[in-house]
């Protein structure tokens, strides 16, 4: 069992949601992520999502595309984010820690150095959001020969077949996307999103964490009554590119951002 598992385990038996938040390593500036990161857990984050700077991030909007662009002219690349995870490990042995990204740069670095260097970095979990689960079979087994996670994405518009799919090869949780579009787009329907999730827990036990639309705490709310946990990005993500000339100012900006929704989330 692995950090991810033993996590949620401990959550279901508190009867407490997951907070889980995405930043992008190496936004504004690589030195300061191990501090954002630092920052998140002493406002109640349970995972931290950390995402792997890339060129064509697809499936993000404005404010995440840009906070790649920031990182990408530091040179960030994976290799820089396995330190990071490393670094926070130094202080942090407890907190699970999900690297979030694209394939292209598992590629180049080859999947099994990947994975080795992962492991050896402290990291838990994989999400790659242009792996689709058909191709699972070359990717999971190697990762999990490692002890980390594969992640995986469900949208809206997935259908139950291709769920099924997903949920016999996802493993930590299952990251669903609360709404069409890219991430920072419209506000959370936790109607619509309860309506989804029904079919989706009758096919895993995993715990199902939804993303996209969530801004504060009033939303980690509604939604933290439907899902086992919330995931938070674009409005950290802003704090952090509204302070990027200022970055002594980010942690305290996070901290005001994901502590209303932990305290959101436990009442």
């Amino acid at each position: 069992m692995n950090r991810i598992d033993q996590r949620f385990a401990a959550l279901k038996a508190e009867g407490r949601r997951a907070l889980i938040p995405y930043i992008t390593g190496g936004d504004p500036a690589p030195e300061y992520t191990v501090g954002f990161m630092h920052a998140l857990v002493r406002a109640g984050a349970d995972v931290i999502e950390l995402g792997v700077p890339f060129s064509d991030p697809m499936a993000d909007g404005p404010v995440i595309q840009k906070a790649c662009e920031r990182a990408l002219k530091h040179h960030v690349r994976l290799t820089h984010l396995l330190e990071m995870v490393r670094d926070f490990r130094r202080e942090d042995g407890e907190t699970p820690v999900v690297l979030m990204g694209y394939l292209n740069p598992v590629e180049r670095m080859g999947l099994e150095t990947f994975a080795d260097q992962a492991r050896d970095a402290g990291v838990d979990g994989v999400l790659l959001v242009d792996l689709p689960p058909e191709e699972a079979d070359l990717m999971g087994p190697v990762l999990k020969e490692r002890g980390l996670a594969s992640i995986f994405l469900v949208a809206p518009t997935t259908s139950s077949a291709r769920a099924a799919t997903i949920c016999a090869h996802g493993e930590g949780y299952l990251y669903y996307v609360s709404l069409k579009g890219v991430t920072g787009g419209a506000a959370v329907d936790a109607a619509d999103v309860a309506e989804h999730l029904a079919p989706l827990r009758e096919m895993t036990d995993l715990p199902l964490c939804v993303g996209f639309g969530i801004r504060d705490g009033a939303a980690a709310a509604e939604v933290g009554r439907v899902a086992d946990g919330v995931i938070v990005g674009s409005a950290l993500v802003n704090r952090i590119a509204d302070n990027a000339d200022r970055p002594e100012a980010i942690p305290a900006a996070l901290e005001a951002v994901l502590g209303e929704m932990r305290q959101a989330l436990d009442a």
